[in-house]
């Protein structure tokens, strides 16, 4: 996969990049055609799984090359990380304050964002949606970042992410699909609302790659501010909605198998 992305622009990478990431959203909501129910404890686990890589990615493939790329620099080395990595969060926190969404499994008063009259299947969407947008810029920021020819960002760094995040947004979607299914959507509409949630992926990406290319001097904090975001969401959604149902020791296994995958995805490939 490295050798075939490297003819090709990092913009367009970026593109395929969350493309693939969003490929497997789709085939993970797809799994809505096989079964309408999936076992909660299964469930909690995946989702343990997702927060796992998600953090790993946060650190392994933007927040260490961030560091590297501030060595040298006039400020501080750690500070285009600490800034970027709390503007993430700011960021997150901002677009969780005004857009509406309803967390999985949460009951419709429990609504967040501007309050709407939206239908609960909207709500759920625009919650995973929202999820989706720092995983999304995470790929894009790498492979923009990969562009700048810096040895802590590498094509193969990229790739890794890539595949990492895409292997996580498996479980998230089968975890939007059958939630919409219970809540009486036929199964193509939960396939199709399903992968929907991943579309904001690959714009994302785009945004991401494009903005680290105009002005490579503020590629450690988009890196940190993309681990940023990721974290936010991680901490603030997908931990909690895996302990809901009380899986916690299966939730935090999921978490250390998915921090090792990614782990070993990046220090592999990279």
């Amino acid at each position: 996969m490295q050798d075939f992305l490297s003819d090709f622009h990092p913009i367009v990478q970026a593109l395929i990049g969350g493309g693939f990431t969003w490929g497997l959203t789709a085939l993970g909501a797809a799994t809505i055609f096989l079964a309408r129910e999936l076992s909660k404890r299964l469930l909690d686990a995946m989702l343990g799984f997702a927060a796992g890589v998600m953090i790993a990615a946060s650190y392994w493939s933007l927040l260490a090359p961030a560091i590297e790329m501030s060595e040298g620099r006039a400020l501080p080395i750690w500070f285009p990380a600490v800034a970027g990595f709390l503007l993430g969060g700011v960021f997150l926190r901002g677009l969780d304050w005004v857009l509406p969404h309803l967390h999985l499994n949460a009951p419709l008063e429990d609504a967040e964002g501007m309050k709407t009259t939206w239908q609960r299947t909207t709500l759920l969407i625009l919650a995973i949606t929202l999820h989706n947008i720092p995983e999304g810029l995470a790929v894009g920021v790498a492979f923009g970042a990969a562009a700048a020819n810096l040895p802590s960002a590498t094509l193969a760094g990229a790739v890794a992410l890539a595949v990492g995040i895409g292997i996580q947004n498996f479980p998230e979607a089968m975890a939007v699909a059958m939630p919409l299914r219970r809540a009486g959507l036929s199964q193509l509409k939960s396939f199709w609302y399903g992968q929907l949630s991943g579309l904001v992926e690959p714009v994302a990406a785009v945004v991401g790659a494009a903005t680290v290319l105009v002005a490579q001097v503020i590629l450690p904090y988009a890196l940190a501010f993309a681990a940023g975001a990721m974290i936010f969401v991680v901490v603030e959604d997908i931990i909690p909605e895996s302990h809901r149902e009380g899986n916690v020791d299966l939730s935090t296994t999921g978490v250390m198998v998915g921090f090792v995958l990614m782990m070993t995805l990046d220090v592999a490939f990279g």
